[in-house]
């Protein structure tokens, strides 16, 4: 693992894989079977369960959880203290759960304390607003918000909004919308 930082307090299984120009921060815990792609930032307590996937040049924000069962593709940004959730029908007296599965597609951003229920997929560069709860797929491009996440608009790649022709209010180009 050279050309990565681990900073003293991570704890960072040796059965994990990390990219090169990769950063794990205070108390980041990264466990066996978990992979992280290159250039990588893994904030402050960030929690990283066993067998989750993680590409390239992903921000992961202080205290974000990722359970197994949970694929994060490049470009992804995950805003503080946002979760996965991977079993439908938790119990804890259940030792057999089956975990759900999560993917989050190139480019697409989370906010902050946003919810992820499991058997979801986020679209690439969709934008998922803060606070909101994700109980279904989300289109790419499309931008969510609320408790339960509704499409409120689209997108570009650069994040700005789309208007009715699908040009960016911000860098001007053109999106084709699903």
């Amino acid at each position: 693992m050279s050309g990565v930082y681990i900073h003293p307090t991570a704890e960072v299984s040796e059965g994990a894989s990390i990219g090169e120009g990769t950063k794990i921060w205070n108390q980041a815990q990264v466990r066996e079977g978990a992979s992280i792609g290159e250039d990588c930032v893994i904030s402050k307590n960030v929690y990283i369960d066993a067998g989750a996937q993680i590409g390239s040049r992903v921000k992961i924000q202080n205290n974000v959880n990722v359970y197994h069962g949970v694929t994060v593709e490049d470009d992804v940004f995950l805003g503080p203290s946002m979760t996965f959730t991977n079993d439908r029908f938790p119990r804890a007296f259940q030792s057999d759960f089956e975990v759900g599965i999560t993917l989050v597609k190139r480019g697409a951003s989370i906010g902050a304390n946003a919810t992820i229920r499991c058997d979801v997929t986020i679209g690439e560069y969709a934008m998922v607003g803060s606070g909101s709860v994700v109980t279904k797929d989300v289109p790419a491009h499309a931008l969510v918000a609320g408790n339960p996440a509704r499409q409120i608009g689209w997108v570009c790649a650069c994040g700005g909004k789309l208007d009715d022709q699908g040009i960016c209010v911000r860098c001007g180009k053109k999106t084709e919308i699903p």
